[in-house]
């Protein structure tokens, strides 16, 4: 499992009551499942799955496995983090170490909470962080280009090909706009994921609104909203308050009843979770048997020797066909047995790009 999301925010936003709803989510799950929090502040929380549980039960599993994402929550940030003040150096290392930011904004007012500027202002919030890594990017790179430079003059081609990416890259930063807007061809990809840039990685806004504001948001939700829009962005409307509230309770049962309560089908964690695996665009497959049903993450896009390399680097590596059913035929059919019989798993070679919610047996040989 590689796949994480740092939550950042300024103080007093809820990032911290949020990523403690997750940890104590994560605590839960671990009476079923083998995740838990892994460091102080670090926590794995199974991704929501109604396909999962179907599936382990045609199969007559034993044990049930769901996927997982990580999430970081890193430490605060000031305005000249980007120049090491206050947690700055420490804030900029653990955001270049995830693969996605989960940006907490506070939507709420509350006269017992100061906000660092003064006042609620969460598209000045969103300024504040975002310029910081803009600048920070925009200093990496510059410390970059000489060095390059000499390289590039003395007929270096790799050079040449990372300074080809930096320059649309550093015209943006200047011009603040983030790395992640700057539109390259699909050539120069590699390169670009190469620089590990700040700003580069996708981001998703959850704005932390009142109680009574979780089910519909509130004016300054709706304002998030549009920027996320404008930018692409995953956004997600929650109570970190009710969500503290709800990892409290001990039953699943409980759990629904409190939330429908509030007017809520579901809890914001689970969006957020839902929200996260889409930012980081990962598909699920499914491996099934009597020992155990199990999902597991790829990026979308991943071949099945890829997928295959996620159970096991031998896998891959001695990867002979994937035997593939799609969950609608498996759960149609009654589980393998009765797709092989209505001729619906599919033998698959290394070429087959893995879709969401196969269930799939590989074979290999080492």
């Amino acid at each position: 499992m590689g796949f994480n999301c740092g939550i950042v925010g300024l103080p007093n936003v809820g990032k911290s009551t949020l990523f403690n709803a997750l940890t104590a989510t994560a605590q839960a799950q671990s009476a079923n499942y083998p995740f838990c929090t892994i460091e102080p502040n670090t926590g794995r929380v199974a991704v929501p799955d109604e396909r999962l549980p179907r599936i382990a039960e045609l199969a007559k599993a034993r044990s049930v496995i769901p996927t997982v994402l990580e999430f970081v929550d890193i430490a605060g940030l000031v305005k000249g983090a980007s120049r090491g003040e206050g947690l700055g150096n420490q804030f900029l290392a653990n955001i270049r170490e995830v693969d996605a930011i989960v940006h907490v904004l506070r939507c709420f007012e509350d006269p017992e909470i100061s906000h660092v500027d003064g006042d609620v202002d969460p598209l000045r919030d969103i300024d504040v962080v975002e310029t910081e890594l803009l600048l920070a990017d925009l200093e990496s790179l510059e410390r970059r280009q000489e060095t390059l430079g000499k390289k590039a003059k003395r007929g270096d081609q790799e050079a040449k090909d990372f300074l080809a990416v930096m320059e649309p890259v550093m015209e943006a930063l200047r011009a603040g706009r983030p790395a992640r807007a700057v539109d390259l061809p699909p050539e120069q990809h590699k390169t670009f994921r190469m620089l590990n840039l700040l700003s580069s990685k996708p981001v998703l806004y959850v704005s932390n609104v009142e109680e009574g504001s979780a089910a519909t948001g509130n004016q300054y939700s709706a304002r998030v909203a549009e920027r996320a829009g404008q930018e692409g962005a995953e956004h997600v409307i929650v109570s970190a308050a009710i969500e503290a509230e709800v990892a409290e309770l001990d039953t699943d049962e409980e759990k629904q009843a409190f939330l429908a309560d509030m007017g809520l089908g579901e809890s914001g964690l689970d969006r957020v979770i839902k929200a996260g695996y889409r930012l980081l665009d990962l598909i699920t497959f499914y491996t099934a048997g009597p020992k155990e049903a199990r999902a597991w993450t790829v990026p979308r896009g991943a071949t099945a020797p890829e997928a295959a390399g996620e159970i096991h680097s031998d896998f891959q590596r001695g990867f002979i066909r994937a035997d593939t059913i799609s969950f609608d035929d498996y759960i149609a059919l009654g589980g393998e047995q009765g797709a092989k019989e209505a001729g619906r798993m599919r033998q698959e070679g290394k070429e087959y790009v893995v879709h969401d919610g196969d269930v799939i047996h590989f074979l290999f040989n080492v």
